[in-house]
């Protein structure tokens, strides 16, 4: 009987932690007006402001990188990274590489995929204008 007694003494001290601490609201809510936000953009996938005469007007979010590249041309150059995801152990989703393709005046197209190399499976998931873009790494 005495062995039983720590353990309930244990067991209602953490129910008491757990139940017995929690404040209630003693005031109000307040009426006053909400504080205004910042203006969040509306399209987070499309940065910047085209260059006038390009091409990259044409590109829509989710094309594949085939159909972009026949739409509007080779890139200038292009790079691929690993993302964070890609070191989740048994992670197998399409965000654990990006590739960029890089257009001199026009701007960056990054794409999502499963693979380091090839092309096949990439969709374009942000677009960055930049009519100063250099065009290489």
């Amino acid at each position: 009987m005495n062995s039983a007694k720590p353990f309930l003494m244990l067991a209602f001290g953490s129910v008491f932690l757990l139940f017995g601490c929690q404040t209630s609201p003693t005031s109000e809510p307040s009426t006053a007006a909400p504080e205004a936000k910042a203006a969040e953009p509306t399209d987070p996938e499309v940065m910047g402001t085209p260059a006038p005469g390009t091409k990259f007007n044409l590109v829509k979010i989710g094309m594949g990188t085939k159909e972009v590249t026949d739409l509007i041309g080779r890139p200038t150059d292009r790079t691929s990274y690993a993302t964070g995801k890609s070191r989740i152990p048994f992670y197998r989703g399409s965000d654990r590489f990006r590739h960029e393709l890089l257009y001199k005046g026009m701007g960056r197209l990054v794409f999502t995929g499963q693979a380091t190399y090839g092309d096949s499976g990439h969709r374009l998931i942000q677009i960055q204008h930049n009519a100063n873009e250099t065009g290489y790494r």
